[in-house]
């Protein structure tokens, strides 16, 4: 169903800024020379295209649905019982099977990309090169060589926006502890303890051998980067963000503990991030066990601070000085511990009757956050995204080297020319 935004990108762009502080990385406005975005309708929505309609591309098809400056006009997959699926899903939404037909179409405005990470880079070279918007998920390659050559091709892409999946950078609840914990809340950080634990074989089966194949890239260790890389970058990307630093050196160790079906990649991993700074961090993760889930833990000299799905909690110190908001804050029980809610509507009054634990039915997925940051840019903008290409490229690097390092069982040092994007 159409939806009417009356003007919408002449209205908001008249608007305040303050409202996008969250998600623009910077109010430095990207030259337009790109014809097919000068031409572009300003009253339209945003008409976004998704080639690789996986367990992830329906997540971001499903979010682009959601978000009203937004339509989803095309699903691209290879594989017609995915768009059969795709029908179901979105019948009004057209289907290809030839990315090139989607980037030649010029009522496209945004292409997202959630194919295989080891498919990334034709794609999203060519989408830049057809003056298409592009977000693209994370790693953005499989090697430092196609990571350095999209990234190129987004620098070259003048007036063009260029986002990549790492999602917790625009998500509010990981963007507000970032305030925290920059303004000194944790005292003196001394580390940081990572997981991210799932009972899932990443096998999958497909009357086709083709299709089969195709399914199971995860498990080619020519092609994949592991759970360090495909999952961990996430959370490892987190780090680096609230760092404010490049890692100096990643050491790791992984093994097929439980799935053993002939794989080579590891089941589970354990990977040591180290930082000039000496905030070195832990991540583990593993297909074997679900328990505990997903968290990032920020342990420092007055608090700990724990990020859980979209909530987050501040452990104090007994020796820590208080804060002058704690007294107003929503406190929670933690076994022996008490934490302090870190949320914007964690008061002592929205304590009574509510379970601390419990999923917010009202919450939006981290994936809705980041396409929302998307298309603000496209409507505000363009402006450089708080994901660039060069954010994309650093974090695809770190999390190439650290899949390395878990399949060596070493210690690798990253060297200053690898993050660059030159070469």
């Amino acid at each position: 169903m159409f939806r009417n935004r009356l003007s919408r990108r002449n209205f908001l762009k008249k608007s305040s800024f303050g409202t996008l502080s969250g998600v623009l990385a910077s109010a430095e406005r990207i030259p337009a020379e790109s014809p097919s975005i000068l031409t572009a309708n300003p009253d339209d929505l945003m008409r976004c295209a998704v080639i690789g309609f996986g367990e992830w591309g329906r997540e971001i098809a499903k979010a682009i649905h959601e978000i009203e400056e937004t339509e989803l006009s095309i699903i691209c997959d290879l594989f017609p019982l995915i768009l059969r699926r795709a029908q179901r899903d979105f019948p009004s939404t057209h289907r290809e099977t030839d990315y090139t037909v989607v980037l030649a179409d010029e009522t496209i405005h945004a292409v997202f990309v959630a194919t295989p990470t080891h498919l990334h880079k034709d794609i999203v070279i060519a989408a830049l090169e057809a003056g298409k918007h592009v977000y693209c998920e994370a790693p953005i390659a499989h090697t430092i060589e196609d990571a350095r050559a999209i990234a190129q091709a987004a620098k070259k892409a003048k007036g063009q926006i260029f986002q990549a999946g790492l999602l917790y950078r625009t998500e509010p609840q990981y963007r507000s502890v970032f305030g925290f914990i920059r303004s000194g809340a944790l005292g003196k950080t001394a580390m940081v303890r990572s997981q991210w634990h799932y009972k899932d074989s990443w096998r999958r089966t497909s009357s086709s051998s083709q299709r089969e194949q195709a399914l199971n890239w995860r498990l080619d260790e020519s092609l994949s980067l592991g759970l360090v890389g495909e999952v961990g970058i996430q959370q490892i990307d987190t780090c680096m963000w609230i760092n404010g630093q490049l890692p100096s050196a990643v050491s790791g160790f992984g093994s097929v503990m439980y799935w053993q079906d002939g794989r080579s990649v590891p089941d589970t991993t354990q990977s040591l991030i180290e930082f000039p700074n000496g905030e070195n961090m832990l991540f583990d993760a593993t297909l074997v066990s679900g328990f505990d889930a997903m968290y990032d833990l920020y342990f420092g000299s007055d608090s700990t601070i724990i990020l859980r799905d979209n909530k987050a909690w501040m452990f104090k110190e007994v020796d820590a000085p208080q804060l002058g908001w704690e007294v107003y804050a929503r406190k929670d029980k933690f076994y022996k511990e008490t934490g302090i809610a870190l949320l914007a509507n964690a008061t002592k009054l929205d304590a009574i009757g509510t379970d601390p634990t419990a999923d917010d039915p009202n919450a939006k997925a981290p994936i809705w956050h980041a396409i929302k940051a998307f298309a603000d840019n496209y409507n505000y903008g363009p402006f450089d995204s708080v994901v660039n290409y060069q954010t994309a490229y650093e974090a695809t690097v770190v999390a190439i080297k650290a899949n390395e390092a878990v399949k060596t069982g070493s210690k690798i040092t990253f060297l200053p020319e690898w993050f660059s994007i030159d070469g």
